[in-house]
């Protein structure tokens, strides 16, 4: 690792510890900001739930690709950075939170799942359980837009970044909706594949940051637009196939969930179309047999890491994680010529550190 790269992931994990202090700051200010928090137990308990998986960790890239978004323009301090970091974590704990329970996941991010936690909260109440953890859900997604909304910004600064929250809080709900369509009938359609991927990864987990930073550092997105999303999209698509990998091949103690998460909850992700597609016979029975069965046990899915590995999947899944890294790092290349050099080379960097990730 040359010192340059040092040098950018040394800012991106400042940028992480600054968020995680002013993430703790804002959830022990926001119980005595919602009034109804005091009104009875379950609203203190809701609120509480979001803190307790907001603040449980996460790779923060969000935070790290926002604060570089500026500094591609700047390297003075940003007005607004501070609120919009704000917005993109909520949005996601949202995203979270909805994601656990269309798959009933049980643990996130090396505890129970916010839906989990309600069913633990109220095992003979199911419906408040599923409802609470609901409400917790939609609570972050609110308040995503309710942190950009009360931020002290110029009017047409903070209407320019609430559009794009607005748009791409849509956008994740559309996401959420299309996976399900994939889940429920499952084909072989890549195209599919990569709009879920699309409105769940590369809009609001790459291309909503890069917006929102630049925006706040006042440059003008329209000039930039094309480039931008030819970033986001391979981007977006490296880190959802890693994310799909790390589901198989990846280490529950450091990815905080269980081995063959998807697998169970029946996910037609990138790695179960390329197990399915690879296999055949007893293998191939094998893998349908785990595939939306909630019981499979660990030495089933430990088979199918075996089958896996037999049929090559995880060197065919890394070498496309591989090639959409390199075609964000090629298009990041070309910001050079307009864009600070060191936040450029971070967007260059990023890419390729997705393709080796462990959680």
């Amino acid at each position: 690792m040359n010192s340059s790269t040092v040098s950018a992931f040394e800012r991106a994990a400042g940028h992480q510890r600054r968020f995680d202090a002013s993430f703790e700051k804002y959830f022990a200010e926001l119980a005595g900001d919602l009034n109804g928090a005091r009104l009875g137990r379950f609203p203190a308990r809701c609120l509480e739930l979001l803190s307790q998986l907001s603040l449980r960790g996460g790779k923060r890239i969000r935070i790290t690709l926002l604060h570089e978004a500026a500094g591609l323009v700047t390297r003075d301090e940003v007005p607004g950075l501070a609120e919009a970091a704000l917005s993109l974590e909520l949005l996601h704990s949202h995203a979270l939170i909805l994601d656990d329970i269309m798959d009933d996941s049980p643990m996130r991010r090396g505890g129970p799942s916010t839906y989990y936690a309600c069913r633990e909260d109220f095992p003979d109440h199911p419906q408040a359980a599923l409802g609470l953890a609901m409400m917790a859900g939609d609570l972050a997604g609110f308040l995503a837009l309710r942190v950009l909304f009360d931020a002290d910004l110029p009017a047409d600064r903070k209407q320019a970044m609430l559009d794009v929250q607005l748009g791409v809080t849509t956008d994740t709900v559309i996401g959420q909706v299309l996976d399900l369509e994939r889940d429920v009938n499952p084909s072989n359609d890549e195209g599919l594949l990569e709009t879920v991927c699309e409105y769940k990864t590369s809009r609001y987990s790459i291309l909503a940051p890069l917006r929102l930073g630049l925006l706040a550092a006042g440059e003008n997105l329209a000039e930039h637009e094309e480039s931008l999303r030819r970033y986001a999209r391979p981007a977006g698509l490296s880190g959802q196939i890693r994310d799909d990998y790390l589901d198989l091949f990846g280490d529950p103690d450091v990815t905080g969930k269980p081995r063959g998460a998807d697998l169970r909850a029946g996910r037609h992700t990138y790695l179960t179309r390329e197990l399915l597609a690879a296999t055949d016979g007893e293998d191939h029975d094998t893998v349908k047999a785990a595939l939306g069965n909630p019981h499979c046990t660990p030495q089933a899915i430990d088979r199918i890491r075996d089958i896996a590995h037999r049929h090559d999947v995880h060197t065919r899944l890394q070498k496309t994680i591989d090639h959409y890294a390199h075609e964000a790092t090629a298009e990041a290349a070309t910001w050079h010529g307009h864009w600070n050099g060191d936040a450029v080379s971070l967007f260059e960097q990023l890419p390729q550190w997705n393709t080796r990730r462990n959680r």
